[in-house]
C-alpha cells in the first residue's frame, strides 16, 4: 500500500466543503493499494455549450484525484501537496451519465509526485488521459 494510512472513501468525501470538486459534484468511490477513483456527472454543470462534457470539468476531476492521492502519501502535519503541472487529451464526447477518474502513481519523489488519471465513460470507454505533477511543499 502506497498511502500514509488506510483511508475510507467516506473520509474523501468528507473533506471541507465549498470547493470546486463538491459543486461540480466529485465524489471519491475507490480505494485501492495503489491507485483511488472518482466520479463525476456529466450533466449542465460540467457542460461546455454544445452539450458534451467540458475539458476543464475533466481536468477538475483530474487534478482533485492526483492531489488528494498525493496528500494520502505524505506526512500532513509537515507537507500539503498541491498541483504543479497538468495536462489532459480529451479522446472522445461524453454527454450524460458519469465519468469515473482512476490515478495511478508514475512517480512518487521527495518534491514531486506524477500521477497517471483516466476518465471513462459509463460504457467503460476512455474519454480522457491526464497527467499531473505534484510539488510537495512545507506546511507554513
Amino acid at each position: 500500500m502506497i498511502w500514509s494510512r488506510d483511508y475510507t472513501v467516506e473520509e474523501l468525501n468528507g473533506r471541507p466543503k465549498g470547493h470546486i470538486g463538491e459543486l461540480i459534484g466529485i465524489e471519491f468511490t475507490e480505494i485501492k493499494e495503489d491507485s483511488i477513483s472518482a466520479r463525476m456527472p456529466v450533466n449542465e454543470k460540467t457542460h461546455q455549450p454544445h452539450g458534451i462534457l467540458h475539458g476543464g470539468a475533466s481536468v477538475v476531476l483530474a487534478e482533485s484525484l492526483g492531489s488528494v492521492a498525493s496528500n494520502m502519501i505524505i506526512d500532513s502535519d509537515k507537507y500539503i501537496g498541491v498541483g504543479l503541472e497538468v495536462n489532459a487529451n480529451h479522446l472522445r464526447p461524453v454527454k450524460s451519465g458519469f465519468v469515473t477518474g482512476i490515478c495511478k502513481p508514475i512517480h512518487i519523489g521527495g518534491k514531486t509526485h506524477v500521477w497517471d488519471i483516466r476518465l471513462y465513460d459509463n460504457r467503460g470507454k476512455m474519454n480522457c488521459v491526464s497527467r499531473l505533477t505534484v510539488a510537495i511543499i512545507p506546511k507554513t
